[in-house]
């Protein structure tokens, strides 16, 4: 639906051809839609690319979320796509209840995050449409060209705020490469990515919200992704997904919370 809504927007997105909303034909919904040429890269530090080529793609990455939230979600037929309003309460205490179905050991940092997060929710309401898991390994980069000819991966899509996608698509600068999609110890600079500032600015630029970032944002979206961590390797253990990683899963998970305490000490607006 999101991509369908997007279509001939300043958003890219792959044309939706057919949807299937009966699971008897293959056992589950389904859609079909076109294939677009280009690049996808699983590794954030983008091997192979000329460092100008790197800078330049990371500026469209922040480019085309501004586009992004730039959407007039009302015209686009998506004022029932979500829930106005109250977004960073309403997702930390989903994330809260996710966090406690999945019956993992206790955890004194997310004990902490429960508590510490829902006390420092920032003032001010913006709604646009979020994607939910804004990131390089969710672009298509044009096959010669740095710059971006598609989103994909919509699945967590819904109306929420802007700070949401902005702080997650930062994190990789407050991640080691060890860590689900890091760079900070892979010298950025060297290799022509530009600074977490820099990109931020370049957001901003383009972006017809005014956006800030709070230790919050971070904190929110490294728990976020614990829990999602925990809740894998959860499934694993119980036989309900695939269990070759699930340790290491679990160790991220660990980990992710951890950081995410570190960034409720940080001052400051980004």
């Amino acid at each position: 639906r999101i991509m369908a809504a997007l279509a001939d927007s300043a958003v890219p997105v792959p044309e939706m051809l057919f949807y299937c909303a009966d699971p008897a034909v293959i056992g589950t919904p389904f859609y079909v839609m076109t294939r677009i040429e280009g690049r996808v890269f699983d590794d954030p530090t983008l091997p192979g690319v000329a460092p100008a080529d790197r800078r330049a793609m990371y500026l469209a990455m922040a480019d085309t979320l501004a586009a992004l939230h730039g959407v007039d979600w009302r015209a686009r037929g998506l004022a029932d796509f979500g829930r106005p309003g109250d977004f960073f309460a309403r997702q930390v205490a989903r994330w809260t209840r996710q966090w406690q179905l999945a019956g993992g050991a206790p955890s004194a940092d997310i004990d902490a995050l429960i508590d510490w997060l829902p006390r420092h929710v920032p003032d001010g309401e913006i709604t646009t449409i979020a994607h939910g898991d804004f990131r390089i390994g969710n672009l298509i980069y044009h096959p010669s060209e740095p710059r971006v000819v598609g989103v994909l991966d919509w699945e967590l899509s819904t109306l929420g705020h802007p700070a949401a996608d902005l702080a997650y698509s930062a994190l990789g600068w407050r991640l080691d490469a060890a860590d689900y999609m890091g760079i900070a110890d892979r010298d950025p600079a060297a290799l022509g990515i530009p600074s977490e500032r820099a990109y931020l600015d370049r957001y901003r630029a383009a972006a017809t919200h005014d956006v800030g970032i709070a230790p919050f944002h971070y904190a929110f979206s490294l728990f976020r992704l614990a829990v999602i961590f925990e809740g894998i390797a959860a499934r694993a253990r119980r036989g309900n997904a695939s269990a070759a990683n699930a340790a290491d899963v679990g160790r991220l998970a660990g980990r992710f919370a951890r950081l995410a305490v570190a960034q409720t000490g940080t001052a400051g607006r980004i």
